[in-house]
Parts: C-alpha cells; structure tokens; sequence
C-alpha cells in the first residue's frame, strides 16, 4: 500500500546490504564525543565482512577506540528521486594495531580525506546488526529527492 508523497519500501536482506556498502565510497559514521553524539564524513571500504575507514589520529580515532559502540551510515540516490537506498549498521570499532593487519588494510584503496601521508590509521567496525532499504517510484515520476522522513 502506498500513500500519497510516501515512495514504496524494500526491506534489504544482509547480503544485499553489504553489496550496496560496496558501490559506495562515502559514509557516516556516528560516535560520543564528550558524552554527545557527533556523525562525521568518512571515506571507507569493505574489509572482509567489516568497514574499514582510513583516518589521522584526531576526533573520528580518538572516539572509536576502545571497542567504541558506533553507527554507521551509507545511502545513495538518483538525483531525480525515483530510486535510492540507505543501509544502516550498528558495530564495534576498534583501531588496528597488529601489523599483519594494518598490512593488510592499507592495501584496501580508500582515498583519505587527508591529502597528505597522516591517515595511516585505521578503524575496523565489526557489524553487529545491518538493515537497510530502497525505495522506488512506482510511477516513475521525478522528484526532487527523498525527504529526511524517506531516507
């Protein structure tokens, strides 16, 4: 059943989530910094059956160490509004310290919002839970995007 204004939705298995956090380099991840919730811009990629986000010591490190609780967030849509998607994962970030491992995650291509050679940390987000949607027009009509009550 669809409502005027409302666009259909498609529940996304986890398969289907993790494929779709594949087409995308952009996402947000969410921490507590100084007891408040902070959502921050972060390039990153899949690693194994987690997301790894390069970064420099600083604000986004700082508040997902320690086995940090996080949200993590990647949507896409067109620009006319007749498709998109948002997947939203909720995990334990931790730093990667063991050498193997950061061996292993700097050879993973995710551009770095640093320019410079600082972002040579690295954050892995094991995926505690991961949902995610996609919405579609039925009648293909343009618009001009989701609302924040769609996404």
């Amino acid at each position: 059943m669809t409502y005027r204004g409302v666009l259909p939705l498609e529940s996304l298995s986890r398969r289907e989530c993790l494929v779709l956090l594949g087409s995308t380099p952009v996402g947000r991840i969410g921490v507590n910094i100084l007891a408040l919730p902070v959502i921050l811009p972060v390039n990153f990629a899949l690693f194994d059956d987690a997301i790894l986000v390069r970064t420099v010591p600083g604000t986004k490190l700082d508040a997902a160490t320690h086995d940090a609780v996080v949200a993590f967030q990647a949507d896409s849509y067109e620009p006319d509004g007749s498709t998109g998607w948002s997947v939203l994962v909720v995990g334990t970030a931790s730093e990667i310290t063991d050498p193997v491992e950061t061996e292993r995650a700097a050879a993973v291509p995710i551009a770095a919002w640093a320019v410079d050679d600082r972002a040579d940390h690295f954050i892995r987000i094991a995926v505690t839970t991961i949902t995610g949607r996609r919405y579609f027009r039925l009648d293909g009509a343009a618009s001009s995007g989701p609302s924040s009550a769609e996404a």
